[in-house]
């Protein structure tokens, strides 16, 4: 890593970091403007006291990727809106609990004495007990805050800019320039905030997005969370920007979560793999060629959503079960059919998606497969796993550029289990497969930057 690297990262940060800071200070905001008045109802009505702060507690022990990745369904949308949502959920607590806390451990005594002057319950809520528990409710908001800048950065997947931009890229290309950067601004930003709230604070700076006028017309691409998508993105950004437009990059997003986002016009365009729509979005099981999937899933996309299939890039994006070549020669295998057979003595990984797929069903009762383990990785972690023997074959993807970095071998699928996976004009039948896999090698093997390998594929598709 050298400092070259991470200045390309730092140009991004003033996005990131405004739209980060934004999302916590309205999360925080909206916690307060919930945790203060709920706890003045607990400390008035007793008896709410056990069932709110167990709600508030069973909302905090849900993991923040989840509570993020469950707002989406329940809003039909992605973006701010559900992030600021379950971050403001997950602020509650500490607040609301430490309100109560200290309100309810004020000494009896000036309890007392406040009844003894003539103070009825509410003045003595808000001219005594209240104020006495500041600094645990100060201890409560400062808790909070940095509980909520950690876990605004995992708001990525469900599209809401913020630091986790630099980290779920970082992680996924191997880019440790962009996940330093990404991890140093994070606990930058929480100890500024819980520095500013200790000290008291009583008026905030205002907060400017950092944006710029343009005039331009503007266009947003999406991609999902691994290195192909990033380094396709780049490229159709570079080509659009080059031709006049004002491109907004959404990438880390969920397989689901983009298509859905592309549909109720969140983003305008993304790239995804004609086998992703045949079996997730068609809902079909069956095999048919290249070609009539293509064709099909263009039909579709136009009837049931109104959404354009430009065409194809070129290369195919397949799932594929590969191993290391040096076990499949040891073992005698080459296809699909003959790992069914040793099945039973083997471990099988796959990405965090494969085995609730359709394609992994349509393997399992075509084959008949019967694993001894079944392990799920990152994909970024998925090829270091089987080249370092974790696991005998993995659902790698064809294009990647690993399977020849770590010597695997793709096999054979003689019963086609597996349906063909497969925009800009240009664009269209420019990519070959050696291309793609350079380009993935390029970051994740090589470690050279998304902007890198999107300028190879450029230069390829000029030659």
């Amino acid at each position: 890593m050298n400092w070259s690297a991470i200045e390309a990262q730092l140009a991004h940060l003033p996005d990131y970091l405004s739209a980060h800071l934004l999302l916590t200070i309205g999360a925080l905001a909206a916690g307060v403007a919930i945790s203060l008045p709920l706890a003045v109802l607990v400390l008035r009505v007793r008896p709410l006291a056990a069932p709110v702060l167990a709600t508030a507690g069973v909302i905090q022990t849900i993991p923040g990727l989840a509570l993020l990745a469950l707002m989406v369904p329940l809003l039909g949308r992605i973006g701010v809106v559900p992030a600021l949502l379950a971050l403001t959920l997950y602020s509650v607590l500490p607040v609301l609990r430490n309100t109560v806390t200290g309100a309810l451990e004020v000494d009896r005594n000036v309890l007392e004495a406040a009844r003894g002057i003539g103070m009825t319950a509410t003045q003595t809520l808000f001219r005594v007990q209240l104020p006495l528990a500041l600094p645990t409710i100060v201890a409560g908001l400062r808790t909070a805050a940095v509980w909520t800048v950690g876990t605004a950065t995992l708001s990525t997947p469900v599209g809401a800019t913020s630091l986790g931009n630099y980290i779920f890229s970082g992680l996924q290309t191997q880019n440790m320039a962009a996940v330093l950067v990404g991890c140093a601004a994070a606990a930058a930003l929480a100890i500024s905030l819980d520095g500013l709230i200790r000290l008291g604070l009583g008026s905030w700076p205002r907060i400017q997005p950092l944006l710029h006028p343009d005039s331009r017309p503007r266009v947003i691409v999406g991609a999902k969370t691994f290195t192909e998508q990033y380094i396709l993105a780049r490229l159709i950004s570079d080509r659009l920007e080059a031709r006049g437009f004002a491109v907004e990059l959404r990438d880390g997003l969920g397989s689901t979560v983009v298509f859905d986002a592309l549909v109720a016009g969140e983003i305008d365009l993304y790239v995804d793999y004609t086998g992703t729509l045949w079996a997730n979005h068609m809902g079909r099981g069956d095999s048919e060629s290249a070609a009539a999937v293509l064709d099909e899933a263009e039909r579709w996309l136009d009837a049931e959503h109104g959404a354009l299939l430009l065409g194809p890039l070129g290369f195919e994006n397949a799932y594929a079960l590969a191993m290391r070549r040096e076990q499949a020669r040891e073992l005698g295998v080459e296809t699909l059919e003959e790992v069914a057979a040793l099945s039973p003595g083997l471990a099988i990984g796959g990405d965090y998606e494969f085995f609730a797929r359709p394609e992994w069903e349509a393997l399992r009762e075509s084959y008949g497969f019967d694993f001894a383990r079944q392990r799920s990785f990152d994909a970024s972690l998925m090829y270091g796993a089987v080249a370092d023997g974790h696991v005998d074959l993995i659902s790698a993807f064809s294009s990647d550029g690993r399977i020849a970095a770590f010597d695997l071998v793709v096999l054979e699928d003689p019963l086609q289990a597996l349906p063909p996976l497969a925009a800009l004009r240009p664009l269209i039948d420019a990519i070959d497969d050696a291309d793609m896999r350079m380009a993935n090698k390029l970051v994740d093997v090589d470690h050279r930057s998304i902007q890198e390998a999107a300028d190879y594929l450029a230069s390829s598709i000029a030659r």
